[in-house]
């Protein structure tokens, strides 16, 4: 289905100017009933989003092929289980052909990642566009929302994209529009851009929200009460602290905006840190090889500012306390890589969100998610209760 928009997608035109039709505006009709469904659910971002709105939804179907996904959606979300799939290749859409009021995924980045092997439509992962395409086509949403990352635009010096909307316009039927987006503009502290392609089976005129302020930092997300488990030793330390991984953004210590985070942050020293200078009192113990004198290290622009606010002080049993004090020792303290419940805040998951599988598992799936406020906002710009139904 042609969009007479087609000239503006993916521009500044295609951008809402105003930020109140969706941050104050308020939904149409709110009492309806969402019947939602998704494939490559992940930990189900779209289903958290609807949670942090306060609409209802019927969950449909959710799918995903790693089981560590499954775990923790049906730990959070009301799902029957025989409504799961664990590898949409399998999965048979045609029994929910009118049946699904909006469907939402994206097929594995990997495949399309500027960050990673880019091998597209040639790629094993890659034909797994197609199947989301399927599903599309059998169960009909009114309206779809494909996110991935943005490489996905100029892969293949544009060719990928243009096999891809043109499947969504001509084979699916669907009115598209698409937009990069970065999280750091939707209220979240991390600067984050993925392409947001939205599918509507009956055409809209239709715009993307309009960025905000932010008004939260990387630092309002942290746990106030650190397990000792998070700190670095020396070889970690020296690894986030070296000039050459902070230039080209591999790490970075204690920023206010996070770094892009990714499936596997933290566990290999990517992605973002926090330095946590001694209080003025506290007596080094030798024996500790979490602290270091900042000295040793080849960056230390994370103690110019501000710093006193990351100060720890010891508690009992492992844990320490960011006790928020006026006055440190700056030249010396200990380097930590952030929990999965601070890594999942910055995916917009409240601390609702149960974390039912292993650290690294979960470091996994936030760095893989979708970023829950970012389709808050969408939700609204569009008034996903149009869809609904009553209930």
């Amino acid at each position: 289905m042609k969009n007479k928009y087609s000239e503006i997608q993916n521009t500044k035109a295609n951008i809402d100017a105003d930020p109140a039709n969706w941050v104050t505006k308020p939904f149409g009709f709110p009492e309806r009933i969402i019947r939602l469904a998704t494939s490559f659910s992940g930990i189900g971002a779209i289903e958290h989003a609807f949670h942090r709105l306060g609409l209802t939804v019927q969950l449909q179907f959710a799918g995903d092929i790693d089981l560590d996904c499954k775990r923790a959606y049906l730990a959070n979300y009301p799902l029957d289980e025989t409504r799961w799939h664990n590898d949409i290749m399998n999965f048979d859409a045609k029994p929910y052909k009118g049946k699904v009021d909006l469907f939402v995924g994206g097929a594995p980045c990997q495949a399309f990642s500027m960050r990673g092997k880019r091998g597209g439509f040639e790629d094993t992962r890659g034909t797994l566009f197609r199947e989301f395409a399927r599903v599309v086509i059998e169960c009909e949403p009114k309206v779809f929302i494909f996110e991935n990352v943005r490489g996905m635009l100029n892969h293949d010096r544009g060719r990928t994209w243009s096999v891809i909307k043109r499947t969504f316009e001509e084979d699916c039927g669907y009115q598209v529009y698409f937009q990069v987006l970065n999280s750091k503009d939707y209220g979240v502290p991390q600067s984050r851009e993925r392409i947001y392609c939205i599918g509507f089976k009956k055409p809209v005129d239709f715009k993307y929200p309009a960025p905000i302020p932010l008004t939260w930092t990387k630092f309002d997300m942290l746990d106030k009460h650190i397990p000792a488990n998070l700190f670095l030793k020396q070889k970690g330390s020296n690894f986030v602290t070296r000039t050459i991984n902070y230039v080209k953004s591999y790490t970075q210590v204690n920023g206010d905006i996070a770094l892009c985070q990714k499936r596997n942050q933290q566990f290999n020293w990517h992605g973002d840190f926090v330095f946590h200078p001694l209080a003025k009192d506290e007596i080094i113990d030798p024996s500790d090889q979490t602290v270091f004198p900042v000295s040793v290290f080849e960056e230390s622009y994370y103690v110019d500012s501000h710093i006193s606010k990351y100060v720890l002080k010891k508690e009992s049993d492992g844990l320490y306390e960011m006790t928020g004090a006026k006055s440190c020792n700056p030249a010396y303290g200990r380097y930590r890589k952030l929990s999965p419940r601070e890594c999942l805040r910055l995916m917009g998951f409240d601390d609702t969100f149960n974390i039912v599988v292993t650290d690294p598992a979960a470091y996994k799936q936030s760095g893989n998610s979708i970023v829950v406020d970012v389709l808050m906002a969408i939700l609204k710009e569009m008034d996903i209760t149009k869809y609904g139904i009553d209930g």
